[in-house]
């Protein structure tokens, strides 16, 4: 586990667990640019051999996200599914919530700590 992080840049992605879920941590903005930071992140944890079945992606300090960071985020449920994982939204900002409502995504993720 580790950090993916580019401050400099505005995003940044951190990795942490528990044994039995994994957190991944994401701050600052998501944008075209940013989104395969994310995906390769999450797709690095659900491919993770003996890896825990929950994955908890915490939203609490992502301020923007536009189309591309949902589509990368909707592409790792994808492979979430495949390999028998769940991913859930933890504290997602206002903005997220209104996109993934708008978007109908938020019927295809768990959502905690709203």
């Amino acid at each position: 586990m580790g950090d993916h992080e580019d401050r400099s840049h505005g995003m940044w992605v951190g990795v942490d667990g528990d044994g039995e879920r994994i957190v991944v941590h994401v701050g600052g903005e998501m944008d075209i640019d940013r989104a395969p930071m994310l995906y390769d992140a999450l797709h690095a944890v659900i491919t993770q051999t003996d890896g825990p079945n929950e994955i908890v992606l915490d939203l609490a300090e992502l301020s923007f996200c536009d189309s591309s960071g949902l589509n990368a985020l909707i592409q790792a449920r994808h492979t979430a599914d495949e390999h028998g994982k769940r991913i859930t939204l933890r504290a997602p900002q206002p903005q997220f919530l209104r996109l993934l409502q708008i978007t109908g995504a938020d019927s295809l993720f768990p959502i905690t700590g709203t």
